[in-house]
């Protein structure tokens, strides 16, 4: 994951810099093209988008510059290759770029002010987004773990998926869900839900009633929220694998099912019977099943919400996540998380459209033998 993160700040750096020189080149665009072409075409009239153009992406003081030096160009021009009777065309050229400095500058201030507020804001979100998703412990119990994470509200770095991961009594527990709604009104539903689990997963003896526990948690949390209640709800998925044995538990809320890689094979673990999503329990009914798979030493489990399996390329044809997954070769969950962020990236040509969350999960030899 750390490659493809380096690669795409990689490649925003070098947008910003040609960005940040396009004003620059721009002049000298005008400036060579009012010397190499006939004097009545006046290509230094165009020297006035110099400044404007600085306004959107410089601060003040290199604004102001521009304009100073859109205006001494334009007076070399008239000196040089200037015709002298068309003196009052170039002196109306100076007058124009000397206005457009002015309204440039002040553009550029009330720009910079925004940008302000706006990296307040992001700093406020990304701070809310660490308290909700904490950085994943890479080894649990006797599992290795890795988590990805990417939001589709990229100014604010914030999204409606969550996940979690605990070493309680019962072994880990897992879960990972997606919130309806974005960006920052999904974080207090996904906060809502996390904070809950955080506390039950020590508590409850099995995931029906970790999960039942997390639909009460919601719908009282829903009572303080303006509309209609079901609205706030979430998708989710519970997972228990125990330190004494060589299976994993699980409850599909209505979630995607996870992948299950075994021997070479990949599979999805579909559940036998449904389950209602978080804060739909009233509504669908309480009954929450859980289903029992083998999960056998080498064998890796990934977790995973609806932004992958809802990838579209450029037809609009949904990113066929298991045929993908077959064909992946890595033998850790890291390894597992790279493949599929580069498959993603490569199938919808570009940013992604939704919120991506997911969870790979690696059963060690010693997992295996705990329960031999």
């Amino acid at each position: 994951m750390n490659h493809f993160s380096r690669f795409w700040r990689r490649s925003g750096n070098v947008q910003e810099d040609l960005v940040l020189l396009a004003p620059l080149a721009l002049t000298v665009i005008i400036t060579v093209l009012a010397f190499v072409s006939p004097r009545y075409l006046y290509f230094s009239r165009f020297l006035v988008l110099a400044p404007a153009f600085a306004a959107s992406v410089w601060p003040v003081a290199k604004t102001v510059a521009m304009g100073v030096l859109a205006a001494a160009l334009n007076v070399l021009i008239a000196v040089t290759i200037g015709d002298p009777s068309e003196q009052r065309t170039y002196l109306f050229t100076f007058a124009v770029i000397a206005g457009v400095t002015s309204a440039a500058a002040y553009t550029s201030h009330v720009r910079q002010q925004r940008e302000q507020i706006l990296a307040e804001v992001r700093s406020v979100a990304e701070t809310t987004q660490k308290v909700l998703l904490r950085p994943m412990p890479h080894r649990l119990g006797r599992l290795d773990i890795e988590a990805l994470y990417l939001a589709n509200a990229a100014q604010a770095r914030v999204g409606g998926d969550f996940y979690e991961a605990l070493e309680t009594a019962y072994g880990v527990r897992l879960i990972i869900g997606d919130v309806r709604g974005k960006g920052l009104p999904a974080v207090g539903t996904a906060s809502a839900i996390v904070g809950c689990f955080r506390e039950a997963a020590y508590d409850e003896p099995d995931l029906a009633r970790l999960a039942r526990r997390l639909d009460v948690s919601m719908s009282r949390y829903a009572e303080l929220l303006p509309g209609d209640q079901m609205e706030y709800f979430a998708t989710a998925l519970l997972a228990e694998i125990p330190d004494d044995g060589s299976a994993v538990e699980i409850v599909n809320c209505g979630h995607p099912p996870p992948l299950l890689f075994h021997a070479g094979a990949v599979r999805e673990v579909t559940p036998t019977a449904p389950s209602p999503p978080v804060n739909m329990g009233a509504l669908l009914g309480e009954d929450y099943h859980i289903d029992t798979v083998p999960f056998a030493a080498e064998d890796q489990l990934l977790l995973y919400t609806d932004g992958v399996s809802e990838t579209r390329d450029h037809t609009g044809a949904l990113f066929p996540l298991v045929q993908h997954a077959g064909r992946w070769d890595a033998d850790s969950p890291s390894g597992l998380l790279e493949q599929l962020h580069r498959d993603l990236v490569h199938y919808s040509h570009g940013p992604l459209d939704d919120d991506i969350a997911a969870i790979a999960v690696r059963a060690t030899a010693t997992t295996a033998s705990a329960g031999a």
